[in-house]
């Protein structure tokens, strides 16, 4: 005769009640006979169920669809961004809808969680926020408040006064290639400028700078790279 395998119900319990437990099957006749399952966690059971009531906005510590090694090989930064399925108009546009503010930065990245979108969002609350994001959906996979950064006047008064966002720049320099980095940074002249990173399919990389005003764009001056290497040469 054919038995009937029930989950133990105080397995179930325990499950609730946020343990680790392992699934128990009972015959319906009473014998008693146990086939155990794999250890289930309460924890990882109540994320999965909080991320699908939730959308994308409140899901922590996930995965991403893209899986790739962080290494610093040649060619790392052109196999991620032909890997990146989300670009970087998009990802500020998935943190906004997680984190309501200003993105001020963005940056395209290997990590143990694959390939992500890393977003700096300086929020509607008056707090600075990090969202990570899937580079293959824009699911968000982590987000915090960023209690280490500095509060610098002079970067959210840029920022809440720039006519442009780090979407728009991204969006600017895509004919330069596929964007991997944006940010808010200040120029030689001590004005605030977004920095753009691009890639293009030859692998070559460009640094471009988009007026936060008016959204032109120019190139960085090559003497700054220059400087920037020579910095502590005459220490």
């Amino acid at each position: 005769m054919k038995r009937q395998l029930i989950i133990a119900t105080a397995a179930a319990a325990a499950l609730v009640a946020g343990g680790t437990v392992t699934a128990v099957a009972v015959s319906a006749d009473g014998s008693g006979s146990a086939r155990s399952g794999a250890p289930v966690s309460a924890g990882s059971a109540a994320h999965d169920t909080a991320a699908a009531d939730s959308g994308t906005a409140h899901v922590q510590d996930g995965r991403s669809s893209i899986r790739m090694q962080d290494d610093d090989a040649n060619g790392q930064d052109r196999r991620e961004a032909r890997a990146a399925k989300v670009s970087a108009p998009d990802a500020a546009a998935a943190a906004l809808k997680a984190v309501p503010g200003t993105v001020s930065g963005l940056d395209l990245d290997a990590d143990r969680a694959g390939l992500v979108w890393e977003a700096d969002v300086l929020g509607k609350d008056g707090k600075w926020h990090e969202v990570t994001l899937d580079a293959g959906n824009a699911r968000v996979l982590n987000q915090h408040v960023d209690t280490d950064d500095d509060d610098d006047a002079q970067e959210r008064a840029a920022l809440q006064n720039a006519r442009t966002d780090a979407a728009s720049a991204a969006r600017t320099a895509t004919s330069h290639g596929t964007v991997t980095s944006v940010d808010l940074d200040d120029d030689d002249r001590g004005k605030a400028v977004w920095e753009v990173e691009t890639i293009t399919k030859d692998g070559k990389e460009h640094k471009l700078l988009v007026d936060p005003q008016t959204a032109k764009l120019s190139a960085v001056p090559a003497h700054s790279d220059d400087d920037n290497d020579n910095d502590g040469a005459d220490d």
